[in-house]
């Protein structure tokens, strides 16, 4: 068999691999009766996303990324990208022409797009283990990778967030770089991807960052075996860039600096990066000294590009952030927690995130300690380094962590296989044994939950009710759709259930855009019941949302024991407002106003 066939050969199995495993997937989620559809488990921006593109299809411009009814009046401009909104558009517009219904066919890409990206993430999480550790290393990449993705959750049906889409293109971009010393394209390929990570959300800012620098580096100290890859990979790096930038930012936003959205900063960076990349590594005959000073000098133009032309952007993410919204939103954003936080408040989510990178670390720590290091452990390694610091910053990290944390891991587990083929020895197989449970990231996620409803029995009673304490389910939102459309105060946490489970407005919602309409809401809730009806008459409110027993009414009500939300929390309701809802305490509760009273 010619070395072409016997690669398409590869291909195939390991594409026939990762649909078994999105098919094992599926039917474990089928089986449970796809529950994410009906109950987001507080998780907004999948619903959000659900409304921008429903508003794209409802014929929103291409440009126009304003979300209309969350805000002030007018709304707020979204720093999401529409790369994102455009195939989950395609897939409903395709299941609509089919079944005749949207409601359908938006259920059909809320399932069908999740699976989809965990499909191609499992086969470049195949690739990647079996270009880092042989043909040994596949079943064990696929069957560790598939539980790790699975339970980290950004594949569940319902998870239209970007982070599905950034995780995948990590992953791809990783893959082809392993490969692209024996595949002439590979390297152009995953020098898109990055491009593509850089565009769909800034998060992957610093593994686009390593990836280049490991690209840069390599190249650097082995020109002969690296050159192409150099070459190919700024070309595809800088001309995907040079594409997003044209097609998704307006000619009237070209002069606007964004830090947190695509927008000419990381354009101007990305394109300067990738040529420059590239032109150096088109010159032969060059040493390795001239060769670093050549990349030390761009290094350099791009540093003093953002500093003189961007400086904004060197700052800290939320530094912008009004300090009440740093206070009362971002310091208890679940994905925004770091690890110290987590050890003191939530050890055993802990074991769940942490654990299999930590192993994996360890094993390339192992691994660069013995010596012959190649240059797949300085890709994976370097990778693998930067995604668990960030995870140690914020907990959302993790997901890039635990999924890259797979590939030497599958090492690992390919080498105890094979000891265990040869040696024959029981005791070799259990260790074997071991080294696979330890490797399952399912395992530790397992462990931790039989840890914290150990240690959380009384929380776990009050849930078996039944009751949607925190309004997170759909049905939970039902008594909105008889009323008519208007503008709703409720606190961030409802803003996305409320826009889309029915047509009305809100004022806040977790998002760093939207500080003048999150801090309309909040200051009303913490002011007054007769400054709380100032606002009302003021913003034209209609209906006033609570869920009492939502983390961040609890938040609230602690912080203004006399304000407005508490007097509600307490059922002491004022005047000027009646109950649409019973007053239970186990779902949402909407009050009409009656400014008139």
């Amino acid at each position: 068999m010619s070395i072409a066939k016997h690669g398409a050969s590869i291909w195939r199995s390991e594409i026939v691999l990762a649909l078994l495993a999105t098919l094992v997937a599926f039917a474990v989620n089928a089986w449970a009766g796809f529950p994410q559809l009906t109950n987001a488990h507080g998780d907004n921006d999948n619903l959000l996303r659900l409304v921008e593109v429903r508003d794209f299809l409802a014929g929103q411009g291409w440009f126009d990324l304003h979300q209309y009814r969350m805000g002030l009046e007018g709304g707020f401009v979204m720093h999401w990208s529409r790369l994102v909104d455009a195939p989950i558009a395609a897939i409903i517009l395709a299941a609509t022409a089919l079944t005749g219904s949207m409601a359908l066919a938006e259920n059909v890409a809320q399932v069908l797009w999740p699976a989809l990206l965990f499909c191609l993430a499992v086969f470049f999480i195949t690739r990647a283990a079996r270009n880092f550790a042989g043909e040994a290393a596949v079943l064990p990449a696929v069957t560790v990778g598939a539980a790790a993705l699975h339970f980290i959750g950004i594949f569940s049906p319902g998870a239209l967030d970007h982070h599905n889409v950034q995780l995948t293109l990590t992953i791809a971009s990783l893959s082809l770089l392993l490969e692209a010393t024996m595949r002439g394209p590979a390297a152009l390929f995953s020098g898109v991807c990055a491009a593509l990570m850089l565009a769909v959300g800034m998060e992957t800012a610093p593994y686009v960052a390593t990836i280049g620098a490991c690209v840069a580096l390599l190249f650097a100290f082995d020109a002969d075996g690296e050159r192409r890859i150099a070459r190919d990979f700024g070309v595809g790096f800088a001309g995907a860039s040079a594409l997003v930038f044209v097609t998704t930012v307006p000619v009237s936003a070209w002069s606007q600096a964004q830090c947190d959205a695509f927008s000419t900063v990381q354009f101007v960076v990305a394109v300067l990066a990738g040529t420059g990349l590239a032109a150096i590594a088109s010159i032969e005959a060059v040493g390795r000294t001239r060769r670093l000073v050549s990349l030390g000098i761009l290094a350099l133009a791009l540093g003093t590009v953002v500093m003189v032309l961007f400086p904004q952007c060197l700052a800290a993410p939320y530094a912008n952030l009004d300090p009440r919204l740093k206070e009362l939103w971002l310091d208890h954003v679940d994905e925004a927690q770091s690890l110290f936080n987590l050890v003191a408040q939530d050890p055993a989510r802990v074991a769940a995130r942490y654990v299999t990178p930590a192993v994996a670390l360890v094993l390339m720590a192992l691994r660069l300690g013995r010596g012959g290091w190649r240059r797949q452990d300085s890709l994976v390694g370097a990778l693998l380094v930067v995604a668990f610091v960030v995870s140690a910053w914020q907990v959302r990290g993790s997901t890039f962590s635990v999924a890259l944390a797979v590939i030497p891991l599958s090492a690992w587990i390919a080498s105890w296989r094979q000891r265990a083929e040869t040696s024959g020895s029981s005791s070799v197989a259990l260790r074997m044994a071991a080294v696979w449970l330890v490797s399952v990231n399912a395992v530790w996620t397992g462990a931790a939950a039989a840890a914290a409803v150990a240690f959380e029995a009384d929380k776990t009673a009050a849930n078996d009710s039944g009751a949607d304490m925190a309004c997170q389910r759909q049905a939970s939102f039902a008594a909105l759709g008889g009323v008519p459309d208007t503008t709703v105060l409720a606190i961030s946490n409802l803003g996305s259930p409320i826009l889309a489970y029915s047509d009305h407005r809100v004022f806040a919602g977790p998002y760093h855009r939207n500080i003048a309409g999150d801090l309309l809401a909040l200051d009303t809730f913490l002011g007054s019941s007769t400054a709380a009806r100032a606002v009302v008459a003021t913003h034209h409110v209609g209906l006033v949302a609570v869920c009492r027993g939502n983390a961040e009414s609890a938040l609230l009500t602690a912080k203004a024991p006399q304000g407005f939300l508490a007097g509600l929390m307490r059922g002491s309701v004022p005047e000027w407002l009646e109950p649409v809802t019973p007053i239970s305490g186990g779902s949402l509760e909407l009050y009409r106003v009656r400014l008139g009273r």
